[in-house]
């Protein structure tokens, strides 16, 4: 079998221009592929040099998987497009051009810092990357937190330039962290000051570097073992980096608007809009803030999720495809979304309802099998951050409760019972939960409790909920009539009817 690198697949390749900290598969088959289509079909010309920070150090004189290849990967796009059709497709990634591990070649890292080229910065060093170590030094080779290893690189960049206003990053953190850009950049400020960096270093941070909020979204789910003896037969090539990921992509950057033209975004859209090439439509936009789009994201993206999650698997199914196969379930999360989630978000409609159709395409990929207990882990909290806003906003806005979230809320405790047909299942959450709805449940069964005090109960924590909703008129009341109906009559016959 032909060995995947440059000598056998020769090609195109760019000047380092990006350095990416974190080497992992959702970067390679986000980031790394975003900038390669870029690459393709416009001047941008960005070359990649991965760093990497844990694991993988090569003392022994080994080479990175990475490095074996010269950079070369495969990414497997599959899953339904804008029009719910199947779409697949594989690219040979050509933009990454070496992987260097801080560990065992900080001098290498700090040589890109003197680059002229270098201009991006990226980064996924998971949400506990982005943090403080106070024993981190100026000194260190290298430092332990990624945030101390960047100011390390921007004070190398600032002495070897002098300080030159034209030679500062543009930084996209990708962290899954609210603000991830500006909490990055608070703690370079802070390193620099406790290294007792010279005032004018902040300064050149402040104003001739480029901290950029992200918000991403992709599900990348890693190497198709299942598929791995027919990829090889049809690509001709055996790639152990081969990493597979959904049709959907989003990348919203919070950050000033010549990025538009800085990333060539403006040059791909035009040439395709002109009909000069065939590629990817990137998902990318610049924005002055990312608030509305993680609101957009975490209510109808999670908030779906987190609806559907108790009233399907009580109805009998596992997945997340099997629950959009099944006509009733379907629509009630098709319902839950168009009158009580979309309404009440402040972006234009037409964003609103696009979102909502990709996201009942992605439940639907045929390619993806997400059980629905594993995106059941900790309810209780998904509900009051992902629903809970959702709920009070609607009733706002309507004078009613939404009936499709207060049915989901209901389906939750009754979720909590920790059975199904007689069988029962592990319930992951706060261990106060799931001590409490223990008890409640036998002091129900054992005609201790009733269903309105169970929920009063439950509605009254302030701890979790941040108030008491237990005071909010009718909420009780509108719970425990539902999760009555489905005790009585079953999941699917309690479902909400449609108007």
């Amino acid at each position: 079998m032909t060995l995947l690198n440059r000598t056998h697949f020769p090609g195109r390749q760019y000047p380092d221009r990006a350095i990416q900290f974190g080497a992992g598969n959702f970067m390679r088959a986000f980031i790394d592929w975003q900038l390669d289509v870029l690459n393709e079909h416009t001047a941008l010309d960005a070359g990649v040099v991965v760093i990497r920070s844990i694991g993988g150090s090569h003392a022994d004189g080994q080479t990175s998987e990475l490095n074996q290849q010269q950079g070369l990967y495969t990414t497997l796009i599959q899953g339904l497009d804008e029009q719910g059709q199947v779409v697949r497709s594989q690219r040979l990634i050509r933009c990454v051009n070496r992987e260097i591990h801080a560990g065992d070649a900080f001098d290498e890292v700090l040589e890109l810092a003197r680059n002229p080229d270098v201009r991006w910065v990226f980064s996924n060093t998971t949400e506990a990357g982005i943090r403080f170590e106070p024993a981190d030094s100026l000194h260190d080779q290298p430092p332990a937190s990624f945030p101390a290893k960047l100011t390390r690189l921007l004070w190398e960049r600032f002495q070897c330039f002098e300080g030159a206003s034209d030679m500062g990053w543009v930084i996209l953190p990708c962290e899954l962290i609210d603000y991830n850009g500006d909490a990055l950049k608070a703690l370079v400020l802070r390193y620099a000051e406790q290294w007792q960096l010279p005032v004018s270093f902040s300064q050149w941070l402040e104003h001739s570097n480029t901290f950029c909020s992200t918000l991403v979204d992709r599900i990348v789910t890693g190497f198709p073992r299942e598929q791995q003896a027919a990829l090889r037969d049809e690509l001709g090539y055996d790639d152990p980096l081969l990493v597979a990921a959904e049709h959907f992509h989003l990348l919203v950057i919070q950050g000033p608007q010549w990025l538009e033209q800085a990333l060539c975004l403006d040059v791909l859209r035009d040439r395709q809009a002109r009909g000069e090439i065939d590629c990817p439509r990137l998902n990318i936009h610049i924005v002055d803030d990312i608030a509305p789009y993680k609101e957009r994201k975490v209510a109808i993206l999670n908030g779906a999720h987190t609806a559907m999650v108790p009233v399907a698997y009580l109805s009998g199914l596992d997945t997340v495809g099997e629950a959009m196969s099944d006509e009733q379930i379907c629509a009630f999360v098709e319902q839950l979304l168009q009158q009580e989630v979309i309404p009440v978000l402040s972006l234009p409609q037409a964003e609103l309802q696009a979102f909502a159709a990709d996201v009942l395409n992605r439940f639907r990929n045929p390619f993806i099998r997400h059980q629905l207990l594993s995106i059941a882990l900790n309810g209780m909290t998904k509900f009051a951050t992902r629903l809970l806003p959702t709920l009070l906003a609607s009733q706002r806005q309507q004078g009613q409760w939404p009936r499709h979230i207060t049915f989901s809320l209901a389906a939750l405790l009754v979720f909590y019972r920790g059975k199904r047909d007689g069988q029962g299942y592990a319930l992951q959450d706060d261990q106060r939960w799931l001590t409490f709805f223990s008890a409640a449940w036998q002091q129900h069964a054992a005609g201790e409790l009733s269903i309105y005090e169970l929920v009063h109960q439950v509605l009254a924590d302030q701890q979790h909920w941040q108030q008491d909703l237990s005071a909010l008129p009718g909420l009780v009341a509108c719970v425990s009539d539902q999760l009555e109906q489905i005790i009585t009559v079953g999941m699917r016959a309690a479902l909400p009817r449609q108007e």
